[in-house]
């Protein structure tokens, strides 16, 4: 077995070139096989011999001349070589050295001599032997242009291959730099470069030495190709590493200098633990890449700085928001509806429409999140009614108030570069739930302020537009943040003040005030028993009736919702409460005969009616923010010059109403008996009471035309008969809203005839069936029939009027206002009682 192997202190030396011409090469010689190396003449090189026929030939030229002929086989792998399995050309050489190894192998240093052809090969011997043919290279004339820049060239690429890091002895550059002989400079470089044998074996067998030149000049540049590649790896290699080694190093010595500074050490942890937190939070790229992109910042910056602070803070709020956190919805609509009958009373509506939301979310699980607006008077459980709901979803409820709210910051946040910004209180909400889908619970929205900080409704428009919240954007947090998930309540006393656009993103639904019964069954389900465990007592120490409780409703309080009445029972808790404290033992009853003892005497409310007829006194009602209320005008006429005095603080329609009443009662003056000279040389004065209270809207037209008909004509007003209406120049009722409410008002007052605008008859579906059953409602068209109803006698001219004065009056009862037998007896039984 023959390896190849350089050795660099042996690499030069050997015979000198006079040495190499005495010699005599015989024509035949024995043959050392070599598996991977071609040896070329002029080239010393050592030889590992490990095969018996390969140290015969060893021993046989050491013996005889020490000459060997060196052929390379085809394929290193045959172990017992023949004719076919050898290169046709070899090199002859000269053995200059020779060592036994202790492994049985021997080592030889051979330097070649010249190029030789085998024409016979013998191996049947102990060893191998060949007779040769040498080849003489053929004379070079004198040196051309081209022969002496190959030769140039082959110097310059053996320079550049050292300094490339060819592994190239500087001997080597010496000897080649004074070779003038084109053949060997040839053969000289060729063994210097790592040719494949079969290359190499292509390179020795060309005699010619130009050829051979030019051969090898091609590889030498295929080599420096390959070295400058090789080079360009390795220094993006090293730069690479270095970069690594060096940021490595200055990391250490920053570690160092804030080890003995006594800082920066927390100021690492936190960042890894942001980073810690960041590989498990599931966000979108975006979100991903500004956490990533202030985690880096804050790494690089002093634990001192004002920014540490403000960038730490904006990391703080980015981990602590629930992404991809939700709850699981209640889609059980007996559970859900049942949850809804126990926290409150009535309100079928908006049980209908949460149950509507569930059944959808029940099928489709892709559903936006519904945008609802409760409407009504303050007491009806506007909010208490958006925390019920939430409990029956099985999700978390979050409430912010938003009356007062001036600054457009407070909904979408403050940028970070303000001193103390935050996000807005939706983004503070989530946070507060800990999920992407609670109920979220807007109050008192009509209660928004505009003003040179911006208008926060116009804010929410993106909040509340199910096209758009899936992308809310907070001015903070600089990132999408989803909302589509979020169900949003808003609610609200009044829908005018909230501008058109903010409405309209909106499912309104009106909350209207209790009845006397709802009321009744409200404090008996859940008021009295709120209010005994917030008192520390307990059933068998106080018993409310229900008696009292109606009572209270009635003399103690009149207002649309529950509030006040609540207050009424924790006052009565109170004093059972002292009792119970000082010692007594027995159960406290409270009835409708006792209940002065513990709350006073009957209260005297603004609204309620003297229960007789009156000259200028017409009963009307009046829809507020707190729900309906009973208004009464006032008309009286001094002497004058025809002028109108409008006293109540009274707006800008009601005046306008006003002002159409008495030019309604001026052009038919004449039609109701009433001298015209009288608008002429008296003014008039409407009042209507509670001045410091602002009273505006048409719906008092028809009221203001009745009083002042009544003080013209000396006619009283009937006290039981309440009317609302907005009327024409031409005497004609429009309709007005708030009707539900404005009946409720009348009939807690003891009122039970109500004149309507006949347009506003479909309205009686809202109002519950026990009052449609108490109450009588008289539906019109004309201002001419509420004087029929409303005056206590006729005021029309008979001889001008006999047809209106036979006017059938439109007067419908009941749940559908059809029921003309009930109206019948109830109109009988007023004519006896008369």
């Amino acid at each position: 077995m023959t390896e190849f192997e350089n050795t660099p202190e042996e690499s030069v030396g050997g015979l000198s070139e006079e040495q190499q011409q005495k010699l005599q090469i015989p024509d035949r010689l024995p043959v050392l096989l070599l598996r991977d190396v071609v040896i070329f003449p002029y080239m010393i090189a050592p030889l590992y011999v490990g095969r018996e026929k390969s140290k015969a030939a060893i021993d046989h030229s050491l013996s005889t001349n020490r000459m060997i002929l060196l052929l390379t086989q085809k394929d290193m792998d045959v172990e017992e070589p023949k004719r076919e399995d050898v290169y046709d050309v070899g090199t002859v050489a000269v053995i200059l050295r020779m060592l036994k190894l202790p492994d049985g192998r021997i080592r030889i240093l051979a330097q070649g001599l010249v190029r030789a052809k085998i024409e016979t090969f013998e191996d049947e011997g102990p060893f191998v032997q060949a007779q040769i043919t040498v080849l003489q290279e053929p004379e070079v004339p004198e040196k051309s242009l081209e022969v002496e820049a190959l030769i140039r060239n082959i110097r310059s690429g053996l320079e550049k291959a050292a300094s490339l890091g060819k592994a190239i002895q500087p001997e080597i550059l010496v000897i080649a730099a004074n070779l003038e002989d084109s053949g060997r400079l040839a053969d000289l470089t060729a063994s210097n470069l790592d040719l494949k044998v079969k290359e190499a074996q292509g390179v020795l067998e060309i005699v010619d030495p130009v050829r051979r030149l030019r051969r090898v000049y091609e590889l030498l540049v295929r080599e420096l190709d390959i070295l400058e590649m090789q080079s360009k790896i390795s220094n993006e290699a090293r730069g690479e590493l270095d970069k690594l080694q060096r940021q490595y190093f200055l990391r250490q010595q920053m570690k160092a200098i804030q080890k003995e500074l006594g800082e920066g050490s927390e100021l690492q942890e936190e960042v890894k633990a942001y980073q810690e937190k960041l590989k498990k939070l599931q966000v979108s790229e975006e979100v991903r890449e500004e956490l990533e992109k202030q985690i880096n910042r804050l790494a690089q910056m002093h634990p001192e700085s004002a920014e540490t602070a403000v960038i730490r803070n904006y990391l703080d709020w980015m981990f602590s928001l629930p992404w991809n956190v939700s709850t699981k919805d209640n889609l059980n609509l007996k559970l859900a509806r049942k949850i809804l009958d126990e926290d409150h009373h009535g309100l079928e509506k908006v049980k209908e429409r949460i149950l509507e939301y569930l059944s959808v979310r029940k099928l489709s699980k892709k559903i936006k999140g519904p945008i609802l607006c409760f409407v009504g008077p303050p007491g009806v459980g506007k909010t208490s009614l958006g925390r019920s709901i939430a409990r029956a979803l099985g999700r978390k409820f979050v409430r912010i108030s938003l009356g007062g709210v001036h600054d457009e910051a407070e909904i979408r946040g403050h940028r970070r570069t303000y001193v103390g910004a935050m996000p807005g209180k939706i983004i503070q909400g989530l946070k507060r739930a800990g999920s992407n889908n609670p109920v979220f619970m807007l109050d008192e929205v009509d209660k928004i302020g505009s003003d040179f900080r911006g208008d926060p409704s116009s804010a929410l428009l993106e909040v509340l537009d199910p096209e758009q919240n899936h992308s809310f954007l907070d001015h903070y947090l600089g990132v999408p943040f989803d909302l589509s998930k979020v169900m949003f309540i808003t609610t609200a006393n009044l829908l005018d003040p909230i501008q058109p656009a903010f409405r309209d993103r909106m499912e309104i639904i009106e909350l209207p005030g209790y009845t006397e019964e709802e009321k009744l069954q409200i404090a008996l389900r859940h008021l009295i028993p709120k209010q005994i465990a917030e008192h520390a007592l307990k059933p068998e120490y106080i018993d409310i009736s229900e008696g009292a409780i109606r009572a209270i409703i009635s003399q103690y309080t009149r207002e649309a919702g529950v509030r006040n009445l609540e207050r009424e029972i924790a006052a009565i808790c109170r004093k059972v409460a002292r009792q119970i404290a000082e010692g007594r033992k027995k159960k406290v009853r409270v009835t409708a005969k006792n209940l002065e003892k513990f709350l006073g005497p009957p209260r005297i409310f603004r609204d309620q009616v003297t229960r007789k007829d009156q000259v200028g006194v017409a009963t009307g009602v009046a829809w507020t923010a707190t729900g309906g209320e009973i208004l009464f005008v006032e008309a009286t006429m001094m002497e004058g010059k025809g002028g109108l005095i409008l006293t109540g603080s009274l707006g800008e329609v009601m005046k306008e109403s006003a002002q159409a009443a008495l030019s309604y009662a001026r052009a038919h003056a004449r039609e109701f008996g009433i001298d015209p000279k009288i608008f002429l040389q008296n003014d008039f004065h409407i009042h209507i009471p509670e001045g410091a209270i602002p009273k505006d809207g048409p719906s008092a037209g028809v009221t203001i035309a009745t009083a002042l008909i009544s003080v013209c004509t000396s006619t009283p007003v009937r006290w039981e008969v309440a009317m609302t209406g907005e009327i024409t120049l031409r005497g004609n009722v429009l309709p007005v809203g708030g009707i539900k409410e404005k009946v409720l008002a009348a009939q807690r007052t003891g009122i039970r005839k109500m004149i309507l605008p006949l347009p506003n008859k479909k309205d009686l579906v809202d109002i519950p069936q026990k009052i449609r059953e108490e109450m009588e409602f008289i539906f019109v068209e004309d201002i001419r029939q509420v004087f029929q109803v409303a005056l206590s006698r006729p005021i029309f001219k008979k001889q001008k009027n006999e047809r209106r004065a036979t006017m059938v009056i439109d007067a419908e009862k009941g749940a559908d206002g059809a029921n003309k037998k009930t109206e019948s007896k109830r109109g009988k039984k007023r004519k006896k009682s008369k």
